[in-house]
């Protein structure tokens, strides 16, 4: 029988709700933070700790500071020319190994921690998930403010990456609390919290250059967090899935109630879905890796992470190095998300998010392979095009995050959220080594970004566009997705072990 298009009970009380009325704009302003300070804690390592310059204090090395005298004889002693800086302090002096790899850690803890901040969303709720997380970021990036060891420093900053960040669990619950027609508006209105965390942490770093000092400012506010126990609630689809109906619709009633409007008792009283078995994480994605369909978008989505990561991080990481002030060009970089959530607000209104993504990733990829052909006399034109790639990258990345959450069933959508997020952290693993790949050619870190670019636009031709589809509630949901229509909610069938 063909598949007949309906539309949820969830769906048709969220649509109810305008999304800039007082409840969704108190909660924007939560989200909108969230989303900040992980624009902040994702790459402050850019500033905590920069390149410094040294020398040998022994002035018969002059300007072989790293290597030997003699064939032996090697410097023992170093003067930086900031002694205060995260390099000075650690004393890593010709172990620039040492100082990049600060932030590959940052992003291996962060992988990592994708694979436990993911399942513990999906059991323990959204809302719980986002205060854990956020408290603990603040807990350890403090705490490495503190560290008098570079090793325990790294011990810290893989933690605090691991266990710290909103990221994840704030995307899903901002996704879950509107109409499935309201959450791309909803999603890019808060997302702008990215940039205002870029320009906020531009001016941190500009205003406290010690780099302990920095991080105690930048991470201290994290402690607000516990706040949202009180001022937020609980994603109603999540309740709903997990059996605990009236609560799901308490939370409804309560924004009605905030935004004066009055809800249909009869549609609340039949708000139902496919209550949740209490089964372990594994299992669950047996269930979702049975299907041969839903394990082939998950590799694909895995491949968009990679991308996204390792493209957007590398452009920004290397955005320090570009000719100008460091400060404003970060800040310039960041702010690029701007007009790439008003384009990509724009464009997916008009056009399918499926063939947005692909031109994105092949405009990105013309431009990051263009840039080392550029006449060297011509310096602004690399650094315009250099800012035009971060922001088709910002584009795609964005983009990105709203599809994959749109291709799996809700009992494990944060997990294959977070499972895809988490693997395609090797790119932001790998992004923070990418200046060394100048040694080699200094066009080759954008032949890079170009190439895996390509191959991302490429591989996307495989998945289904998710159109204007209710995001689906279990298995067969999902595999309908991108179809004439979807599985009516008669014919939801819970998922079998």
């Amino acid at each position: 029988m063909e598949p007949t298009e309906t539309v949820s009970d969830m769906d048709k009380v969220l649509s109810r709700f305008n999304i800039l009325g007082r409840y969704h704009a108190q909660f924007m302003f939560f989200s909108f933070m969230a989303f900040a300070s992980n624009s902040v804690f994702c790459c402050n390592f850019v500033f905590a700790a920069e390149e410094v310059g040294y020398r040998c204090k022994d002035e018969s090395f002059s300007n072989n500071t790293c290597g030997s005298q003699n064939g032996s004889i090697q410097c023992s002693e170093w003067i930086y020319d900031n002694p205060d800086s995260f390099v000075a302090e650690f004393g890593l002096a010709c172990q620039d190994w040492k100082r990049t790899l600060v932030g590959t850690i940052h992003s291996l803890g962060y992988m990592v921690g994708l694979l436990i901040v993911g399942p513990m969303s999906d059991r323990l709720g959204r809302k719980m998930t986002v205060v854990i997380t956020g408290v603990m970021g603040g807990v350890f990036g403090v705490a490495r403010s503190f560290a008098k060891n570079y090793w325990l420093f790294i011990a810290l900053e893989f933690v605090e990456a691991a266990i710290g960040d909103v990221c994840s669990p704030m995307f899903v619950l901002t996704v879950e609390i509107v109409s499935t027609e309201n959450r791309l508006l909803f999603y890019i209105l808060n997302t702008f919290g990215y940039a205002f965390g870029a320009f906020l942490l531009s001016v941190w770093a500009y205003a406290f250059p010690y780099w302990r000092t920095f991080l105690r400012v930048i991470y201290a506010p994290a402690f607000l967090f516990f706040s949202y126990l009180f001022v937020m609630d609980e994603s109603p689809r999540w309740l709903l899935i997990k059996g605990k109906k009236e609560k799901a619709v308490a939370v409804l009633e309560k924004a009605a109630k905030r935004n004066k409007i009055k809800l249909d008792q009869a549609v609340l009283e039949k708000l139902e879905t496919d209550k949740e078995e209490d089964i372990a994480f594994v299992k669950l994605l047996k269930v979702t890796f049975n299907s041969k369909t839903l394990l082939k978008r998950f590799f694909i989505c895995v491949v968009w992470w990679a991308t996204s990561t390792f493209v957007n991080y590398g452009l920004t990481i290397n955005s320090v190095s570009l000719q100008g002030n460091k400060y404003v060009n970060y800040a310039l970089v960041g702010v690029m998300d701007i007009p790439a959530n008003i384009i990509i607000l724009l464009a997916l209104n008009r056009f399918k998010k499926k063939y947005s993504l692909i031109v994105s990733f092949l405009i990105g990829a013309a431009l990051c392979v263009s840039q080392p052909f550029m006449p060297t006399n011509l310096n602004w034109l690399s650094v315009l095009l250099s800012m035009a790639g971060k922001l088709m990258s910002s584009f795609y990345f964005n983009i990105t995050y709203i599809y994959t959450s749109e291709l799996f069933p809700t009992y494990t959508r944060n997990s294959m959220h977070a499972l895809s997020s988490s693997l395609g952290r090797i790119g932001s693993i790998v992004a923070p080594q990418t200046p060394l790949l100048m040694r080699y050619w200094y066009g080759l870190p954008s032949l890079v970004f170009g190439g895996v670019s390509l191959f991302a636009g490429l591989v996307t031709f495989l998945v289904p566009d998710t159109g204007d589809d209710p995001l689906p509630d279990t298995v067969c949901e999902a595999e309908a997705v991108g179809k004439s229509g979807v599985v009516p909610k008669t014919d939801r069938g819970a998922f079998k072990l």
